[in-house]
């Protein structure tokens, strides 16, 4: 495939580039006022998330606002488990909820990976979107596709009603039944591994593994719970899909930057907590770094963003191996403007810094 803008690819390899790439994760939501009326017409957020039509239209939102240089499917990290008849809603002003959490061993063994058939609303949006980005054989820019991590889809799995920053049944279990979890993890990682694959047949140019709640672990415990699910979903994609680059975003878990970098990844995101000089030196140059930016940056004011931008990249060289990108997800009190000002802040920023002798 040929990109008129290829520039978030070329991060992966070790080129010296006239500038950072950038993309922002959930560059597609809440705060911008046309996604507010696309997703106003579904009655609940996965209808909106099986809606072909609407997963292009939000998707090509933010690119018709910003210079960005990737476009990100619009779909949710709990597909799977959806799949899996858990009993998903998204209540409103609530997180997700499941009616059928796994507490109980009789429920746990019970637990089937879902026919992948039942995902293909999701293929077909990536499918459609891939579609959406080309122009005459060109596509605009690149197509990221995404899972959430076995450990994460675990946490929301066995947790069951809405969303925690504790998990307190997921690390009872951890403790009391670590076979259990072990049992959801082994499940969730050979769907995500299939997941992945079948969103990169279907269209998406690199993939993303967002591992949320890796951050809950101890070190110990994330190379058990979680870094050993991402080392084997790395391993089996590159045998898969040897050229399609795979990141991995584990928020809150710096204390295993080190121990991510050794599982085939690509690529690392960086939450705002993390010092992205301070990661380079622990993963070295292969890893290409993504993050760090605060999202509370986007709801301040211009020149708060830019001074921002300068102090994050402070002895970080921006333009090789790097994607610019918040620390975690754009807040629904973002406002546009500033989120502009950081798209434009990046791009002036990066270019001078190439510039320096």
């Amino acid at each position: 495939m040929q990109f008129k803008n290829d520039l978030f690819l070329r991060a992966f390899t070790d080129e010296t580039l006239p500038r950072a790439p950038l993309w922002l994760m959930r560059q597609a939501g809440r705060y911008l006022p046309e996604y507010r009326q696309s997703r106003s017409k579904f009655p609940s957020f996965m209808d909106a998330c099986r809606s072909s039509d609407f997963c292009v239209e939000v998707m090509l939102q933010p690119l018709a606002r910003y210079p960005l240089d990737a476009a990100i499917l619009f779909s949710d990290i709990l597909t799977i488990p959806d799949a899996m008849n858990l009993g998903l809603t998204f209540g409103v002003g609530e997180g997700p909820r499941f009616a059928s959490p796994l507490r109980d061993e009789t429920t746990i063994r019970a637990l089937r990976a879902p026919d992948l058939s039942s995902l293909h609303y999701v293929f077909d949006a990536v499918s459609a979107c891939k579609r959406a980005l080309i122009d005459d054989g060109v596509a605009r820019v690149p197509l990221i596709g995404f899972a959430g991590s076995p450990f994460t889809l675990a946490c929301y799995m066995i947790e069951g009603a809405g969303s925690s920053s504790e998990f307190a049944a997921v690390r009872k279990m951890m403790f009391q039944r670590p076979d259990l979890l072990k049992r959801v993890l082994e499940i969730n990682t050979a769907c995500v591994i299939d997941y992945l694959e079948q969103q990169a047949r279907s269209g998406a140019d690199v993939l993303m593994i967002f591992d949320s709640w890796g951050g809950v672990l101890s070190p110990s415990q994330y190379e058990k719970f979680s870094l050993t699910s991402l080392q084997q979903i790395a391993s089996a994609l590159k045998q898969r899909l040897p050229n399609t680059p795979l990141i991995c975003f584990s928020k809150g878990a710096a204390q295993s930057f080190s121990s991510q970098a050794q599982a085939s990844v690509d690529g690392l995101g960086v939450d705002w907590q993390s010092d992205l000089s301070q990661v380079r030196t622990q993963v070295g140059e292969r890893i290409t770094l993504q993050g760090n930016f605060d999202p509370a940056i986007c709801a301040t004011d211009a020149e708060s963003v830019r001074q921002h931008v300068l102090e994050r990249w402070r002895g970080f060289n921006p333009n090789r191996r790097y994607v610019a990108n918040l620390g975690h997800g754009i807040t629904p009190d973002a406002s546009p403007e500033l989120v502009g000002a950081l798209v434009e802040a990046v791009r002036k920023i990066s270019e001078k810094t190439l510039d320096k002798p």
